[in-house]
């Protein structure tokens, strides 16, 4: 299910503020919380897209997004940035449902490594949550889902490419741009797009 079919069925209160955009109420750090705290065997990206349930996209988006900030090895933004990719292509195509690639739908990570991840996530989506709230969400039905996967598909790419700190601002203009699709707050989501512009002529500057 894309991020917009939760928004459907919610009908017209959705524009409001303080309406849920989807059906799970949790934020997306408690999800990670939650999912880390009971992990008893190795957590798969399927496992994943299923803690996040009808904001997949826009959850998944987000939390590749994040591991692009985490800091690791030189080189590691290729790995973590195609899926980054993967993810916002299938938002263009209006796909129902996220499709990942065998080599990573079965990849696992051990509950203490996942454990030791979310230590390093949920910080990061806390911060964001901060500022997030259901207002001002620009686009109807499915519009906006096509629409920013076009952007974050540019903002992948500049992930991808093995470049020093080409990929900070980008993967943090990604982030923002995710958790407000999964929680439709147009102000959140147009300052992730003002960043995500920058980082891309600071990209195309060097």
């Amino acid at each position: 299910m894309t991020a917009t079919d939760a928004n459907e069925k919610l009908g017209p209160e959705n524009t409001m503020e303080g309406v849920q955009a989807d059906n799970d109420p949790r934020p997306l750090s408690q999800v990670f919380r939650d999912l880390s705290h009971s992990a008893t065997a190795p957590v798969s990206f399927t496992e994943l897209e299923d803690a996040f349930t009808d904001r997949s996209f826009a959850a998944l988006l987000t939390f590749f997004a994040i591991l692009n900030l985490l800091p690791l090895p030189p080189g590691t933004g290729i790995v973590t940035g195609i899926p980054l990719v993967l993810v916002s292509v299938q938002m263009v195509m209006g796909r129902d449902s996220v499709w990942l690639p065998a080599f990573l739908r079965t990849k696992s990570i051990s509950p203490e490594r996942f454990r030791q991840v979310s230590d390093k996530v949920v910080p990061w989506l806390q911060w964001l949550e901060r500022f997030i709230k259901p207002r001002n969400w620009p686009f109807g039905r499915k519009q906006g889902d096509r629409w920013l996967g076009a952007f974050t598909t540019v903002l992948g790419m500049s992930v991808v490419l093995p470049m020093p700190l080409s990929n900070w601002l980008p993967a943090l203009a990604t982030a923002i741009v995710g958790i407000a699709l999964c929680e439709r707050d147009g102000r959140v989501l147009f300052a992730g797009l003002a960043l995500g512009v920058d980082s891309i002529a600071i990209g195309a500057g060097c």
